[in-house]
């Protein structure tokens, strides 16, 4: 009788960390709260950088420095967690933190999508990780689901909702009949929205997040600038008792999907959605992603996706993936079969007007419905962008109708596909 052979797998492990963290806000004080009731990882918060000097602070100050160099220069501390508004300040606290031979834990999605090709450079110049799961969708681990148990599978589609607090604003509209005013509002009372509500409403903060989620899905490094984002924030009464009369709900939607072989699409847009679709009953501050693939269908992941508590659980889950040493591999950008980033589509489009001029800025290529203040037609997302700035300062509410009606001139081939 043969032997049996025990496989010995050595795991590179960090025995304790010593973290250092930037920011102690919603965020900061989620982790300080979950990492403490974490009985699973030996990690000590060693220093808090924090800049308001009159703010109480529920650690004693022995824990906090206004010195950003009392974390970023000390031996003691391996690990750096960023957690401030900042992207500027972020990019320059995570690029030196990495240069010093400290792993990075950030969510600051804004930062991590301006400079992603940047910060993978950095990287594996100074063998160090650099983890950014709760930069996209709260609770959701999708950047790990996309990199690990996707890595090798033919994605048809990334898409849904990543920002809780536009979520949580359309759900009070639509399920409580709230204006948008006082939604907002309580948006912010609950610490949901950013301290810039446009980064929200406007549709900037999920165009980062999925700019991120691009980068794992498909292996394209995509800068934000060049992915057409429109939001919420010009919502009306007309719009929302358009959706009603058609059983629709508004939903800010993101989605990145292929087109062929070669080409891959992406936008951010206030989508019409059904009651047969996943994302019509993603409510409140909750994140709903939908995962469609040649091999394994058609997934959907649902979780919190804004607050202090869920997002610091992201934050937890990077930090225990850094005691042993893990590392995103990106997978997709290593594969010998490259994709292109196609602004040549046609999407079919609402736009509520009040201004006949503005309309001109949407450039139809045709038009299928007309109503007082409404047009429904298609738009190439190409001439969107192009006029991208101008829309997003007019006073047009712009959704798209949840028909994609996608062109790609290289194929000449048109496919028309629900939002699911």
């Amino acid at each position: 009788m043969g032997q049996t052979k025990k496989l010995n797998h050595k795991i590179n492990m960090i025995s304790n960390l010593k973290i250092g963290l930037f920011g102690f806000g919603c965020v900061g004080q989620g982790l300080y709260d979950v990492l403490s009731k974490s009985s699973g990882i030996k990690a000590d918060i060693v220093k808090i950088c924090v800049k308001d000097r009159t703010k109480k602070r529920k650690l004693p100050m022995e824990y906090f420095t206004y010195s950003k160099n009392d974390i970023l220069y000390n031996p003691e501390i391996n690990l750096v967690v960023e957690l401030i508004d900042d992207a500027d300040e972020a990019f320059n606290i995570v690029k030196t933190a990495m240069s010093e031979g400290k792993s990075v834990v950030t969510a600051n999605k804004k930062m991590v999508a301006n400079h992603l090709a940047e910060l993978v450079e950095l990287q594996h110049k100074y063998n160090v990780s650099l983890l950014y799961e709760a930069s996209s969708c709260g609770s959701i681990p999708i950047i790990r689901t996309l990199e690990e148990y996707y890595d090798n599978e033919l994605l048809y589609s990334v898409s849904g909702i990543f920002n809780g607090s536009s979520n949580y604003i359309l759900s009070k509209i639509f399920n409580e009949n709230l204006d948008y005013a006082t939604a907002l509002k309580q948006a912010q009372d609950l610490g949901f929205a950013e301290s810039n509500p446009l980064l929200d409403v406007g549709g900037f903060d999920p165009k980062y997040k999925l700019t991120i989620i691009a980068a794992h899905a498909y292996g394209l490094f995509i800068h934000p600038d060049d992915i057409l984002n429109l939001g919420i924030q010009n919502l009306s009464l007309a719009d929302i008792e358009y959706a009603r009369k058609n059983g629709k709900k508004i939903k800010l939607v993101n989605t990145v999907r292929k087109l062929n072989d070669d080409e891959i699409t992406i936008h951010t847009l206030p989508t019409f959605v059904a009651p047969q679709q996943y994302l019509y009953f993603v409510e409140n501050e909750f994140n709903g992603v939908i995962v469609e693939a040649a091999f394994s269908d058609k997934q959907f992941y649902l979780g919190k996706g804004a607050g202090g508590h869920p997002t610091g659980s992201a934050v937890l889950s990077d930090i225990s993936a850094v005691t042993y040493d893990y590392k995103y591999a990106y997978h997709k950008s290593l594969q010998d079969k490259k994709v292109k980033y196609s602004k040549d589509v046609l999407l079919e489009v609402y736009v509520r007007y009040s201004n006949a001029e503005e309309l001109n800025l949407v450039a139809f290529e045709s038009i299928s419905e007309k109503g007082t203040d409404f047009v429904i037609g298609t738009v190439k997302l190409e001439k969107l962008l192009n006029n991208l700035s101008a829309l997003q300062n007019s006073t047009l509410f712009i959704a798209n109708t949840g028909k994609n009606v996608m062109q790609s001139s290289s194929e000449e081939k048109t496919a028309e596909k629900a939002l699911n």
